[in-house]
């Protein structure tokens, strides 16, 4: 028995799952701003001994690295990191943008014939994105981008593309009557693609390093005068 519990903290929502080898037993979700901190110890808690589990139960725990909220991104990994050091146990990091891709992919019929571009919103007309495969190959790498009415249009001309995420909405208007751009609304981070895309990399013994990990900003944070942390 392997049992798995993934953290995803990157945006708003806050969600842990808990897997045994492939199956999932259970998941918790919070969609209340401002929430991880206070939460997510107690959302693990409970949901293991739900389960009929404890802690020193678990095999390893997988985290959403990101990118996203900075502040939600560090709850999280500081979490998953204080789990795997106190238990002995690896870590293993999950792309959130990939575990978004999963989510839909998953749901789509024939999903071979078409490409996906998850978006994570980065404030005013930016996003964190990529673009990939059904089989989550990169067509383009992970990357902020800002996002004008001529973005991806490449791309667009010989495929169809679906895009979803916080950040698909603004972009949504700028395509719009454009067949080849698909969209696809309610798509959050959730803990549970982060669980199956991270049973693979357990299998194959893809750990990251408790002590250095660090997650996925992709932009680098800065602290203001005010005392307030900020991206660019």
């Amino acid at each position: 028995m392997s049992l798995l519990l993934a953290l995803e903290t990157s945006s708003t929502v806050c969600s842990v799952a808990l897997f045994n080898d492939a199956q999932l037993l259970g998941a918790s979700e919070l969609r209340i701003e401002k929430s991880h901190s206070s939460h997510i110890t107690v959302m693990v808690s409970q949901l293991l001994e739900n389960c009929g589990f404890s802690l020193k139960d678990l095999s390893a725990v997988a985290i959403s690295g990101g990118p996203g909220s900075y502040t939600g991104l560090r709850i999280g990994s500081s979490t998953a990191k204080g789990l795997c050091y106190s238990l002995d146990i690896p870590l293993i990091e999950v792309s959130t943008l990939y575990s978004l891709a999963a989510q839909v992919i998953a749901t789509i019929p024939n999903p071979e014939n078409y490409l996906f571009c998850p978006m994570l919103d980065a404030r005013r007309q930016e996003v964190y994105t990529c673009m990939l495969t059904h089989n989550l190959e990169e067509v383009l790498p992970i990357a902020p981008v800002i996002l004008t009415e001529d973005t991806f249009s490449n791309q667009l001309a010989h495929q169809q593309i679906i895009f979803f995420g916080s950040g698909a909405d603004k972009f949504k208007s700028m395509k719009a009557g454009y067949s080849q751009a698909l969209f696809i609304e309610g798509i959050v981070p959730s803990a549970k693609p982060i669980g199956e895309l991270a049973l693979a990399k357990y299998n194959n013994q893809q750990f990251e390093d408790v002590a250095y990990y660090e997650p996925f900003y992709l932009k680098d944070v800065y602290i203001t005068s005010a005392g307030k942390s900020t991206t660019n």
